[in-house]
């Protein structure tokens, strides 16, 4: 048996990076998909790839920032599927200006996307877990949300907010067989680090990691697969470092 058979799975930022992998590895082992990004062109081709393989999936352009995205994505999810099992919470921007660098707009920009929009994600979808009898919430922080790093000042504090708000929601969902758990990806190689870093600041960032590589999303997307599944339906308010050991000393 498939590890997510019989399950339907929101995930969030979809079109590119790790939200890409985790569809890919959570299609191949039997769920069926809603996948959203403000990246519609390639979502499409993204929903178009895993339809051809056979997989039911449903895109939808979504800005994560916007309670009227959130709740129309909710609406689509229990029209088609009547119900939600797991949400992964992958959707993120980053900045890597420090304090005197960020803008305001910036910063409020940033913490809409990470902060905001994770915390509506679970406000819209908790309720159709709550119809299923439960289900399983992912939330994606970053290494950045556990250490500092003298920039990304937004991200930082985004990603430090999505760590506390798991946990709370943790407790508050746990009477309901609802969990939440996080995940802390340190440096992958996606269209997002590539992007906030060139290879000179990306090499001194990857110079203490032990493992002395930069990770790849299926590391990541493997890590979601298990807080999805129900083999780790014991684990809930956990953190889960996947930063080839960035984090150790």
């Amino acid at each position: 048996m498939k590890r997510l058979e019989n399950k339907i799975a929101l995930i969030t930022g979809a079109a590119k990076g790790m939200g890409k992998a985790e569809a890919q590895l959570f299609a191949k082992e039997g769920a069926r998909l809603i996948i959203t990004d403000i990246d519609i062109e390639n979502l499409n081709k993204l929903e178009t790839e895993l339809s051809v393989a056979g997989v039911q999936v449903v895109a939808i352009k979504h800005d994560v920032s916007s309670e009227l995205d959130w709740a129309a994505v909710a609406k689509e999810a229990e029209r088609v599927f009547g119900k939600v099992d797991i949400l992964v919470n992958n959707a993120g921007i980053l900045s890597p200006d420090g304090i005197e660098e960020t803008t305001l707009e910036k910063w409020n920009k940033i913490i809409a996307v990470n902060q905001t929009g994770t915390w509506l994600g679970m406000k819209h979808i908790a309720p159709l877990m709550r119809q299923a009898g439960g289900g399983s919430i992912v939330n994606i922080s970053s290494i950045y949300g556990l250490i500092g790093s003298g920039t990304s000042a937004a991200y930082q504090a985004s990603k430090g907010a999505v760590r506390i708000l798991s946990k709370t929601a943790a407790m508050e969902y746990a009477p309901e067989n609802i969990r939440v758990n996080t995940i802390f990806p340190g440096a992958i190689a996606t269209p997002m680090v590539s992007e906030a870093f060139s290879d000179e600041v990306l090499q001194e960032l990857l110079a203490p990691v032990p493992l002395k590589r930069i990770g790849k999303p299926s590391e990541v997307a493997y890590g979601v697969l298990f807080l999805a599944s129900d083999e780790s339906s014991y684990v809930t308010g956990a953190e889960l470092v996947i930063d080839g050991g960035w984090t150790v000393p």
